[in-house]
């Protein structure tokens, strides 16, 4: 289909896309590598009357070394996440899930802060945000402003972004000393996911001292297993006692039916993955 009619501005600095996007009001997108919004628009299921374009504005990508964590620029692309040695010596797990992002074409287009700032609740980045415990960074009229990543996801593809603001930055935690695995089922190499798991684990003396599980597609935004979270947390590190915590894995969430699964097979599989990743992130056989 053909998109609805709508103006295109392309901003040159972060101020003026700052400015830019306020005028626009509720009825302005920011167009970011459009990997989510263009289908949107083809399918008319959103119809901006302008559109802000932010390929132009300097100091939005790369990543940066910022002592306990990483700084990535909201506009830096999948394949460069994947590829940064800082991302895969000091955020292995962000790299890992990225690298299970669409296809080679989307990940050279498509850009961290646009899935972050989309919001699906079946794509991959969310959930790994949650359990990094990664904070992201709007700018807007009234200057910049951190959200942790548990507090930004607000609703299905809604988030606490003011209209007038835009993800200009994503900190993520060094998780160095922690072993980590992003699990997925999904029906062909480019959909999204049925479900997924994001898992981080610290072990300490034979005993899993601490653990963050992040779910994608259990529910209108994304997810912690927290259920599951508290049984691993001080449990021995064997198959028998991570698959009880996994049990708990669905508990207070709330999956969807739609044509790729029933909630009851999305509960089903949350467990499974659940245990898979939390295993290898543990390093467990």
């Amino acid at each position: 289909m053909i998109p609805a009619a709508f103006d295109y501005a392309r901003p040159e600095t972060l101020d003026e896309a700052v400015t830019t996007l306020a005028e626009g009001g509720e009825d302005a997108k920011a167009l970011a590598g459009g990997q989510s919004l263009l289908p949107m628009l083809r399918l008319r299921l959103a119809f901006p009357e302008l559109m802000v374009d932010l390929c132009r504005v300097p100091g939005l990508r790369g990543v940066r070394d910022e002592g306990d964590h990483l700084a990535i620029g909201a506009m830096t692309t999948h394949h460069d996440v994947l590829t940064d040695p800082l991302v895969r010596r000091h955020a292995a797990l962000l790299a890992k899930a990225t690298a299970t992002v669409a296809d080679p074409a989307v990940r050279h287009r498509g850009t961290l802060g646009g899935s972050l700032a989309h919001a699906d609740p079946a794509g991959d980045l969310p959930s790994v945000a949650l359990a990094m415990d990664a904070e992201l960074v709007a700018a807007g009229p009234r200057g910049r402003r951190t959200l942790p990543a548990r507090d930004f996801f607000d609703d299905y593809l809604q988030t606490a972004l003011a209209p007038d603001e835009l993800l200009v930055e994503i900190r993520v935690p060094k998780a160095d000393g922690w072993g980590f695995h992003y699990e997925k089922f999904h029906l062909s190499a480019q959909a999204w996911a049925v479900v997924g798991v994001a898992a981080l684990v610290r072990r300490d003396d034979g005993h899993i001292a601490e653990a963050r599980v992040g779910l994608t597609n259990m529910g209108p935004t994304p997810l912690r297993a927290a259920a599951a979270e508290a049984a691993l947390t001080g449990a021995d590190a064997t198959p028998d006692a991570v698959a009880r915590a996994a049990d708990l894995a669905a508990e207070g969430t709330s999956p969807a039916a739609d044509l790729g699964a029933t909630p009851e097979y999305r509960a089903h599989l949350a467990r499974v993955l659940t245990r898979r990743a939390v295993l290898a992130a543990a390093g467990v056989e």
